[in-house]
């Protein structure tokens, strides 16, 4: 149970907490204003946001701040200590938004998975995830993706020397599932059409071993230097920035042999780890998005070489921003064909209860030859 100060603290970012500003930035404000609190004392105002915002439904709002920390953090540790202590039909009722049920399934494996905390995942540079383990000694291994580390420590990441080094990037499993899914080859040339702050972008240019060319394009000027900043922790080279808006004027007339759109979406699929967008997101965001998604694969498909391959991916689970997207696409553009995935079908689902991640759609297409 949280003690007095950390619920006092906890109560506080909540009050700075709003539709605009999800919960981890806020915590990320509201210590760097701290900067006294220490490692231990941080995760536990973490874990105490956190937990407010996965049992929100069922804490009273008339009681006083510090009294619904308290009593989400108590609902979460009776959680964690039996699952079954929470009915199926009361998560379905309570966990998420009545809106989800008509744009997604809810089986009972799923919701558990929303109220437990999430997975640290991490990914070791290619062939070195063995010592990358020993080293940080509390590290797990998955036969998912030969790279990606479950850390199950406390220390601070950001502080250890392998960080600074560049051994490892913090990236989520389903995440490093995407760069697999594109499969892409040294020599090639990739364009990570929505790169952000380059998660996918790096994890490309490590697959094609720094040989070939990846092109990172945001709207984002600063997540854009983010990029340039990881990459040189990193030592990668092989990779070019060229700011995008997503409009009808493509940043370059380069033809690609892969493009990967991990476009903007609900991001429903994170809604364990970030479980105050939960009540924030909305059907019309929804619809919104998938627009948005629908126009991207539209504008860029045409940059693909023949035999060049189309990557989809959205980290959420809602049909609008899922399938039918993809079926949208894929009737529009007969020049396509789909493409298998992981040596299955064109299309791939990852649930967060299946891989103890954040949940994902992957779909692909090649242009014929």
């Amino acid at each position: 149970m949280p003690d007095q100060a950390t619920l006092n603290h906890a109560a506080q970012v909540i009050a700075t907490i709003s539709a605009d500003q999800r919960a981890d930035t806020a915590l990320r404000f509201y210590f760097e204003r701290h900067r006294y609190l220490q490692p231990p004392a941080k995760r536990g105002i973490s874990r105490a946001v956190f937990a407010y915002f996965r049992w929100l439904s069922w804490i009273d709002p008339k009681a006083s701040p510090q009294k619904r920390v308290e009593h989400a953090s108590t609902l979460q540790e009776r959680f964690v200590a039996d699952e079954k202590s929470v009915k199926p039909e009361a998560l379905a009722a309570r966990a998420v938004p009545p809106w989800l049920a008509t744009e997604m399934e809810l089986p009972a494996d799923y919701l558990r998975q929303l109220q437990r905390e999430p997975a640290l995942w991490l990914r070791a540079r290619p062939n070195r995830s063995f010592a990358l383990a020993k080293s940080l000694f509390a590290c797990e291994r998955t036969e998912r993706a030969p790279d990606a580390l479950r850390f199950t420590g406390t220390q601070d990441l950001f502080k250890t020397e392998q960080f600074k080094t560049g051994e490892f990037e913090i990236q989520d499993l389903a995440s490093q599932l995407v760069g697999h899914a594109a499969a892409p080859v040294p020599g090639e040339t990739w364009w990570d059409t929505c790169a952000g702050e380059g998660g996918k972008t790096l994890h490309l240019a490590d697959l094609m071993a720094n040989k070939g060319v990846v092109w990172a394009s945001d709207r984002n000027l600063r997540r854009l230097d983010t990029l340039k900043r990881r990459a040189a922790r990193a030592q990668i080279f092989n990779y070019r920035v060229a700011p995008w808006d997503g409009s009808d004027k493509l940043p370059t007339k380069t033809k690609f042999d892969g493009i990967l759109v991990d476009a903007p979406c609900s991001g429903v699929g994170t809604w364990q780890r970030n479980p105050h967008a939960r009540w924030t997101t909305t059907p019309t965001d929804v619809r919104e998005l998938a627009a948005t998604q629908l126009a991207l694969l539209n504008r860029v498909c045409g940059s693909l070489k023949p035999g060049g391959r189309l990557v989809y991916s959205v980290c959420t689970l809602t049909r609008s921003e899922t399938t039918a997207v993809a079926d949208a696409f894929t009737t529009a553009h007969p020049e396509l064909d789909p493409h298998p995935l992981f040596g299955d079908g064109p299309r791939v689902v990852l649930w967060p209860q299946e891989i103890n991640a954040n949940g994902m759609f992957i779909a692909a297409w090649i242009r014929k030859k």
